[in-house]
């Protein structure tokens, strides 16, 4: 009597490699290999147009019209057909009997037998097929969030190749302009060229380092989703009982941690490729005005900010020296004049800025969210407002290790921080219409705004807080 091994041969033998199903009408080609009728006629198809095609198997090249009917064949798969089921699916190793129920507590196939034994009478059983239904479920969901995950890295990937390409324009724009003013200047402004080629050159080569590392880091991490997302499409592709086979090693599998994008590779980069850019600007002019100007433009200015009370929304409370804002659960009892926010929680600094390059640091103290940033003196203070540079405010707001940029009013830019920044720094550029912050404690860019347009406007420190704050 043929033995559960040498049956499962014989089945195996009689399956189409293309479609891995039974045999259905089957040819032979020239080189001696089997498939469907249906199945090589539609691979035909699917090639393209030529006088010959590789063998599926082999790759041996064959005419379209070169294959036979197998009438033996056919006749050894309706044999095959005719095999009792319970030794065509996987059986009890012990017993040798169809797994037709599930343990839930062990999470194994078990048979009838099994069912009646000691190990198995206490515990809790289903149909297999019916535990498959609900695994293929657990597990089609978790494909899901992999697929998910794995387009966020995708779009992570192609920001980040987009970003160093258009750095490494910049780079080279910079670079041309430097040549061609340093061409009209003797000594000083030679000297001046040369050591600003160099810089562009070591960004060049920094940019070049940190795109190869970024793009590598997320192919690979596309590579590990896809091969676990294969792996587990074809899992869900298994007959149920082998399907169900460690099906918690399967699970655990799947429960891959969610992807950290390793961060945007430009704000610090456009902030440096900026500063040399400003200053090549004056390369123009005479070698005076260019000393002056490059010195001038050298100067970061810390800026001494205190709080303007008169701005301040009722809710929000005032340290007496105008250096610490925190909300209050009632409002106070405050003049509604012209200035003061009024739905917001929101205060502006008093001092304010048309000229020069500038600075000032924040605290959060504290746990709870808060925006910091600048806003054109001529902001909006009554009713709802939209915490947007359209709006006239550049922002960022956070809170515990959630950081966003406030870009517009529709869509909100996550920042993706090695740590969450207990001081934030906030630099302003007036001339050049630069916005952009930085974590105070380690000096990492945390976003750069795009290049803005003040007008000659007055600009103001701005601030929006359920959470105690502090200017240092």
């Amino acid at each position: 009597m043929a033995t559960t091994n040498q049956v499962k041969d014989l089945q195996e033998a009689v399956i189409c490699s293309i479609c891995l199903d039974y045999f259905n009408d089957p040819v032979i080609l020239k080189c001696g290999h089997n498939f469907c009728r249906s199945c090589i006629t539609q691979y035909l198809k699917d090639s393209k147009n030529s006088p010959s095609y590789p063998c599926p198997q082999c790759r041996e090249a064959f005419g379209e019209g070169e294959f036979q009917p197998n009438w033996q064949l056919r006749n050894v798969v309706d044999v095959a057909k005719k095999i009792p089921e319970p030794r065509g699916k996987k059986a009890c190793e012990k017993h040798e009997e169809l797994l037709k129920l599930f343990c839930e507590v062990d999470q194994t196939p078990i048979c009838l037998v099994c069912r009646e034994s000691r190990s198995h009478k206490e515990h809790s059983v289903v149909p297999i097929e019916e535990a498959a239904l609900d695994y293929q479920a657990q597990i089609q969901s978790r494909l899901d969030i992999l697929k998910k995950e794995r387009g966020k890295i995708l779009s992570f990937k192609l920001r980040g190749e987009n970003e160093s390409h258009e750095l490494l324009k910049q780079l080279q724009t910079e670079k041309q302009k430097i040549v061609s003013e340093f061409q009209r200047l003797r000594q000083f402004l030679e000297e001046q060229a040369r050591l600003l080629l160099v810089q562009l050159e070591e960004l060049n080569t920094e940019i070049e380092k940190r795109r190869e590392k970024y793009v590598a880091k997320l192919s690979e991490e596309i590579s590990s989703f896809s091969h676990l997302i294969s792996e587990m499409e074809q899992k869900c592709q298994q007959p149920a009982s082998e399907f169900l086979q460690d099906i918690k090693g399967t699970l655990r599998r799947c429960e891959r941690e969610k992807f950290q994008n390793p961060g945007a590779l430009s704000s610090e980069l456009k902030w440096r490729i900026w500063e040399s850019s400003q200053r090549n600007a004056s390369l123009g002019t005479i070698m005076k005005k260019f000393k002056d100007s490059l010195s001038s433009r050298q100067r970061l200015d810390k800026a001494n900010v205190t709080l303007d009370p008169d701005t301040a929304h009722p809710n929000l409370i005032l340290s007496a020296d105008q250096k610490r804002v925190k909300w209050g659960d009632t409002g106070q009892d405050l003049p509604d004049n012209p200035e003061r926010f009024d739905t917001e929680l929101c205060v502006l600094g008093c001092e304010g800025f048309t000229s020069g390059r500038h600075y000032w640091e924040v605290e959060m103290e504290g746990r709870g969210l808060c925006a910091v940033g600048v806003a054109r003196g001529s902001v909006s203070r009554k009713g709802q407002i939209n915490f947007t540079h359209e709006q006239g405010i550049w922002a960022v707001q956070g809170g515990g290790d959630r950081y966003r940029a406030l870009t517009s009013p529709q869509q909100f830019i996550p920042l993706s921080l090695s740590r969450a920044p207990r001081r934030i720094r906030v630099y302003l550029d007036c001339e050049g219409g630069r916005v952009a912050f930085f974590d105070a404690g380690c000096g990492d860019p945390i976003f750069t705004f795009p290049l803005a347009s003040f007008a000659g406007e007055r600009i103001r420190p701005f601030f929006w807080a359920v959470v105690s704050v502090r200017l240092l």
